[in-house]
């Protein structure tokens, strides 16, 4: 059976590559810069990565799920790793492994987001660094991204065992 380039499970992994990489690396970009970014005047002592990972670990810990250190540790290490998840997805090196990460991540922002939200948490998202009420679309959202996560993750490990549609066909 002959597989061709172009069908429904590759084009849900390059649609998900490209959407939630692009979503990982802004949402990273976000909180390490957007929060405190005023351009003009006095960029240079307005700027101060420091203060925006402070502002984001206030947004961790509206959660109320993590000790003092833990909000530390994830408010200082996930802007970055979202970055760096980011860009290997879109990259698409060792798809399966990146993948199935950013499954369990996005999986686990679904599962805070939803508990915040049965809690009727006024707080915000803190998902892009910018001051977003946490709401019912904010679920959404987070679900309809980890369903995207979750089915190019399943789609990726079933092309991973298809052989290329371009490699020459084996000499028996």
């Amino acid at each position: 059976m002959e597989s061709s380039p172009l069908n429904l499970r590759r084009a849900i992994i390059w649609i998900g590559r490209l959407v939630l990489g692009g979503i990982f690396v802004y949402a990273g970009y976000a909180k390490l810069f957007l929060p405190n970014f005023n351009p003009w005047p006095l960029f240079a002592l307005r700027f101060s990565l420091s203060t925006n990972l402070s502002s984001f670990a206030v947004q961790v810990e509206s959660y109320k799920l993590l000790s003092p250190g833990g909000v530390s540790f994830v408010a200082h290490t996930l802007p970055f790793a979202e970055i760096i998840l980011g860009l290997l997805l879109v990259i698409g090196w060792q798809l399966r492994i990146w993948a199935s990460l950013i499954t369990l991540i996005m999986l686990g922002f679904l599962g805070v987001v939803s508990r915040a939200y049965l809690l009727h948490m006024n707080i915000n998202c803190g998902c892009f660094a910018t001051p977003e009420p946490l709401t019912g679309m904010t679920v959404v959202r987070d679900g309809a991204l980890a369903l995207l996560a979750l089915l190019m993750t399943i789609f990726a490990f079933l092309e991973g065992r298809q052989p290329h549609p371009w490699s020459a066909p084996e000499k028996a």
